[in-house]
């Protein structure tokens, strides 16, 4: 997963749910040094709480993603994930040139 493009990422989840296990997923893949280069703010729910397990991303550029992890495994995140960085990497390469 690139992350360099990532500004913030802000989840929202309950640990006893099963969309929970997406979200820890995804933290556990971000980099050790990420939090040198973006904001990450976690929320854990109480266990009673039934709102559903989120994930919002800013990019660098600006854009922002909100994903329901509910409906979404840690895959479909990457994938989502990457086909932004993806483009922003080919800008930054093509700006470079």
């Amino acid at each position: 997963m690139i992350t360099r493009y990532l500004a913030s990422v802000t989840t929202k989840f309950n640990p006893f749910t099963p969309g929970a296990k997406t979200a820890r997923v995804f933290l556990a893949n971000l980099p050790p040094n990420a939090r040198q280069n973006m904001q990450i703010n976690t929320t854990v729910l109480p266990r009673a709480s039934v709102e559903p397990a989120t994930l919002d991303i800013k990019f660098k550029d600006g854009k922002e993603m909100t994903i329901d992890l509910e409906k979404m495994k840690i895959n479909d995140v990457a994938v989502e994930v990457d086909r932004h960085s993806r483009m922003l990497q080919r800008q930054e390469d093509l700006s470079n040139s």
